[in-house]
């Protein structure tokens, strides 16, 4: 089940919270519960993407992408990721997220979090690629910024990022079928 009340949690705590910049950190921090734990006893992949949205959606009321979205009636939707998981997080775990906008591009904003454990130990490491949706379809990034800021510029791609984003190109759609 979604953590609803999680969720809720994390808005409280962040409404009132000053606005951010490019390329600040959103951080924010959680508990592994039993609940989240696989046959494994360790955070589930599964889990953990749900999890990154209790980073992901109060950095967007703070990055000042939801006022617009609302204000505009669009959405914004995961359209791709790109995940690492390099360290066990385990019940009753404390968890520290770091959330941030890497730059965009004219379909896309690319989004960058992690998990980080009580060792300080990066455990987990994903790039989203967020679409702004509207009622024609995706929306450029740069109008959603220019509701934000104007003449807000995004910053250069890193070439880790650009290598993902070229293979991505490259990517049969719809995948091959029987």
């Amino acid at each position: 089940m979604y953590p609803f009340i999680r969720m809720a949690k994390e808005l409280v705590i962040n409404r009132s919270k000053e606005s951010m910049s490019i390329g600040e950190i959103h951080e924010s921090h959680h508990i592994c519960w039993p609940w989240d734990l696989d046959f494994w006893f360790e955070l589930n992949n599964g889990r953990a993407l749900t999890l990154y949205d209790l980073g992901r959606i109060p950095f967007s009321g703070r990055s000042g992408f939801s006022k617009v979205i609302f204000k505009k009636k669009w959405s914004m939707t995961m359209a791709g990721a790109n995940v690492r998981y390099r360290k066990r997080l385990r019940a009753f775990e404390r968890i520290r997220m770091q959330t941030r906008t890497v730059c965009w591009d004219e379909r896309f904003l690319y989004i960058e979090q992690s998990m980080w454990n009580t060792k300080k130990e990066c455990a987990g490491h994903i790039v989203y690629r967020a679409a702004f949706v509207g009622a024609d379809g995706i929306i450029n990034p740069q109008r959603v910024f220019d509701e934000i800021e104007k003449n807000l510029v995004s910053p250069k791609m890193p070439d880790w990022l650009n290598v993902w984003v070229n293979s991505e190109n490259k990517r049969p759609w719809p995948p091959m079928q029987e």
